[in-house]
């Protein structure tokens, strides 16, 4: 399963490569929404209170749009058809798209960082490893059940809206965790050392239960296509 996982990884990694439109896509929405935010903001202080939240509602939103595009090209063209016809375990298929999108997600975060920190004012220079444990959690958190259900939404009619509906709800403690631990570690001080830990226990479970779980119902969807 390993090495059919990273042929399924390499496969998703070069397919953004050869089309960077996805990840230019999700990176501009981005940062254009950190952008009107931070200059609608009456004060530096103000926005500084929501930039997190700005950053990881602008990822979900652009990413859903982005992984129901993804399914429909591989729908379309019998993409996924065909690797069910070869001997790859479904499994390797889900996490090496999630580990994909992960790594793709994360770089978009690291691409708007600086945009944020400086919209806000704010530095992480004292607290990088925690700042950037929340982004790989929180990048992770939205790849697997993102995974998932844009496979489920890609075989129903009207996909670009049903995916959003399905998908958003079930992020809900993700995101609130991200964009709660990401402001305290933006904002610094004592606050950040005591509850930050906290939030990201809470996203460690998350990617637990949506990594492990995934994998088993992606097998059951994908078979029963």
């Amino acid at each position: 399963m390993i090495r059919q996982l990273g042929g399924i990884l390499y496969k998703e990694l070069l397919t953004e490569l050869r089309q960077p439109a996805r990840v230019s896509g999700i990176f501009f929405f981005g940062l254009t929404l950190v952008l009107l935010v931070g200059i609608a903001a009456p004060s530096t202080r103000a926005f500084e209170q929501f930039a997190a939240a700005t950053l990881w509602l602008g990822l979900t939103l652009a990413s859903t749009r982005s992984l129901d595009q993804s399914y429909a090209v591989e729908l379309e063209h019998g993409a996924l058809e065909g690797l069910v016809l070869w001997p790859v375990d479904p499994r390797a298929i889900f996490y090496g798209k999630a580990i994909a999108t992960t790594l793709m997600l994360f770089c978009v975060c690291i691409g708007l960082t600086p945009f944020l920190l400086a919209m806000a004012d704010a530095s992480v220079e004292g607290s990088i490893p925690l700042f950037l444990a929340f982004l790989v959690l929180g990048c992770a958190g939205l790849a697997a059940p993102g995974t998932l259900f844009g496979l489920i939404a890609g075989q129903a009619r009207g996909s670009s809206v049903l995916l959003p509906l399905l998908l958003i709800p079930l992020l809900v403690p993700m995101l609130l965790a991200g964009a709660r631990g990401t402001m305290l570690v933006m904002q610094g001080g004592p606050g950040a050392e005591v509850e930050a830990p906290g939030w990201l226990q809470l996203l460690v479970l998350f990617n637990v239960l949506h990594w492990s779980l995934g994998g088993v119902f992606f097998s059951v969807v994908l078979e029963s296509d």
